[in-house]
């Protein structure tokens, strides 16, 4: 496993599909099994010794951030940075790019439950052209995400929730990026990284795709979140 890996997790959404809860209850911070959901994806990078970790949340739920890093990470080196408005998943990575600076790092969204091999993925970015890798798992139900379609190890096109999916392989919201993605960046203002970026850098041939075969779960809305309680181990 490289040295120096940093993660970031995106928990700064208002989750709108899973409302009135989420008035409440910021997205990641839902229980699976009793235990929240972004617990999962830390304990996922703390697996792959991976201990710096950032967190972009909602100046709104501030409050609750604080205390469940209080409850469950105490100890580990775990950095709540506040957005005063919604930025995206791409426009809030502004405020952590010294952070970030000399290092590549994993960005993923902060409201789904994936078991990846970290290290497998950070060997074959490492080795494939580009800046930027996209964790792809296949599903049964490609017509319900955004489809990507790779040929020789890089992204050639994105197409949202085909009638006819031409692969069964969706992002899984877990990204490993090189400093460069930076170069991309508007600044801090709204930007989403599927949509501002990821075309740009699979045009410029710049973008690869890593099919892994661990487990994935949405829990975007209310019929996935219940499949989540009732599935996930």
């Amino acid at each position: 496993m490289p040295k120096n890996l940093k993660a970031v997790i995106l928990a700064g959404g208002k989750g709108t599909r899973l409302y009135p809860i989420t008035y409440e209850i910021p997205k990641p911070l839902l229980p699976v099994k009793r235990k929240p959901i972004i617990n999962y994806l830390v304990e996922l990078f703390c697996q792959y010794n991976i201990s710096d970790i950032a967190i972009l949340i909602s100046k709104d739920f501030e409050e609750e951030f604080n205390w469940w890093k209080k409850r469950f990470f105490p100890r580990k080196k775990i950095l709540l940075i506040e957005e005063s408005k919604p930025l995206g998943t791409f426009g809030g990575l502004y405020y952590l790019r010294d952070w970030l600076r000399s290092n590549d790092f994993f960005l993923t969204n902060g409201d789904e439950l994936k078991m990846v091999d970290l290290k497998e993925m950070a060997c074959f970015h490492r080795k494939a052209p580009g800046i930027a890798t996209i964790a792809l798992v296949k599903v049964k139900n490609p017509q319900d995400y955004g489809v990507v379609v790779t040929k020789s190890k890089l992204v050639s096109k994105f197409l949202e929730k085909p009638k006819n999916p031409p692969s069964k392989y969706i992002s899984s919201g877990l990204y490993l990026l090189s400093q460069e993605i930076f170069d991309y960046h508007p600044g801090p203002k709204f930007s989403m990284i599927e949509k501002d970026v990821f075309p740009k850098l699979a045009k410029e041939r710049k973008l690869a795709g890593f099919k892994f075969q661990g487990k994935w779960t949405d829990c975007g809305t209310w019929q996935r979140y219940s499949e989540a309680i009732k599935k996930w181990q």
